[in-house]
Protein backbone atom coordinates (compact mmCIF):
# COMPACT_ATOMS: atom_id res chain seq x y z
CA UNK A 1 0.00 0.00 0.00
CA UNK A 2 2.70 2.37 0.97
CA UNK A 3 4.76 2.05 -2.90
CA UNK A 4 0.53 3.04 -4.40
CA UNK A 5 0.63 6.12 -2.31
CA UNK A 6 3.96 6.92 -3.24
CA UNK A 7 3.01 6.61 -7.40
CA UNK A 8 -0.07 8.56 -6.40
CA UNK A 9 2.09 11.25 -4.89
CA UNK A 10 4.75 11.31 -7.35
CA UNK A 11 2.14 11.73 -10.30
CA UNK A 12 0.31 14.62 -8.20
CA UNK A 13 4.21 16.15 -8.31
CA UNK A 14 4.29 15.73 -12.05
CA UNK A 15 0.93 17.18 -12.82
CA UNK A 16 1.24 20.12 -10.26
CA UNK A 17 4.64 21.40 -12.19
CA UNK A 18 2.78 21.68 -15.02
CA UNK A 19 3.44 20.21 -18.46
CA UNK A 20 7.14 18.78 -18.75
CA UNK A 21 9.48 21.25 -20.74
CA UNK A 22 11.36 19.72 -23.45
CA UNK A 23 14.52 21.58 -24.29
CA UNK A 24 15.61 20.01 -27.65
CA UNK A 25 13.63 19.39 -30.70
CA UNK A 26 12.60 16.24 -31.29
CA UNK A 27 15.04 16.20 -34.86
CA UNK A 28 17.92 17.27 -32.57
CA UNK A 29 17.34 14.26 -30.02
CA UNK A 30 17.07 11.91 -33.50
CA UNK A 31 20.72 13.47 -34.62
CA UNK A 32 22.14 12.98 -31.23
CA UNK A 33 21.09 9.40 -31.29
CA UNK A 34 22.17 9.48 -34.87
CA UNK A 35 25.38 10.50 -33.29
CA UNK A 36 25.08 7.68 -30.24
CA UNK A 37 24.54 4.60 -33.23
CA UNK A 38 27.70 5.96 -35.14
CA UNK A 39 29.87 6.19 -32.13
CA UNK A 40 29.01 2.54 -31.30
CA UNK A 41 29.44 1.15 -34.52
CA UNK A 42 25.71 0.55 -35.17
CA UNK A 43 25.26 1.61 -38.69
CA UNK A 44 22.19 0.01 -39.61
CA UNK A 45 20.57 2.08 -36.43
CA UNK A 46 22.43 5.20 -37.61
CA UNK A 47 21.05 4.74 -41.04
CA UNK A 48 17.44 4.53 -40.06
CA UNK A 49 17.38 7.17 -37.61
CA UNK A 50 19.60 9.59 -40.84
CA UNK A 51 16.58 8.09 -42.13
CA UNK A 52 14.09 9.64 -40.07
CA UNK A 53 15.33 13.09 -39.62
CA UNK A 54 15.65 13.43 -43.56
CA UNK A 55 11.49 12.70 -44.03
CA UNK A 56 11.24 15.23 -40.87
CA UNK A 57 13.22 17.84 -42.13
CA UNK A 58 12.09 17.69 -45.78
CA UNK A 59 8.52 17.20 -45.50
CA UNK A 60 6.00 20.19 -45.62
CA UNK A 61 7.16 22.58 -42.65
CA UNK A 62 3.70 23.51 -40.74
CA UNK A 63 5.09 26.78 -39.52
CA UNK A 64 7.96 28.82 -41.06
CA UNK A 65 11.30 27.14 -39.85
CA UNK A 66 14.15 30.10 -39.69
CA UNK A 67 16.49 27.27 -39.38
CA UNK A 68 16.14 25.21 -41.97
CA UNK A 69 19.40 25.85 -43.90
CA UNK A 70 21.18 24.89 -40.72
CA UNK A 71 18.88 21.67 -40.17
CA UNK A 72 19.84 20.81 -43.43
CA UNK A 73 23.70 21.34 -43.15
CA UNK A 74 23.31 18.79 -40.48
CA UNK A 75 21.61 16.63 -42.18
CA UNK A 76 24.44 16.54 -45.18
CA UNK A 77 26.96 16.21 -42.29
CA UNK A 78 25.27 13.12 -40.92
CA UNK A 79 25.26 11.67 -44.16
CA UNK A 80 29.02 12.38 -44.77
CA UNK A 81 29.80 10.80 -41.51
CA UNK A 82 27.91 7.54 -42.11
CA UNK A 83 29.51 7.46 -45.39
CA UNK A 84 32.70 7.90 -44.45
CA UNK A 85 32.33 5.54 -40.98
CA UNK A 86 30.87 2.66 -43.76
CA UNK A 87 34.16 3.14 -46.23
CA UNK A 88 37.19 3.73 -44.17
CA UNK A 89 39.45 2.28 -46.54
CA UNK A 90 38.60 5.78 -48.80
CA UNK A 91 39.04 8.36 -46.10
CA UNK A 92 41.54 11.06 -47.33
CA UNK A 93 45.40 10.43 -47.00
CA UNK A 94 45.16 6.98 -47.24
Amino acid sequence: MADEEQEQDGLREVRSAGAPRHSRRLSDKILIAFHHACDQGDFEVAEQLLRILEMMLTRRPVSPDTNRRRNMESLVAAHERLWHLRHPELREGN
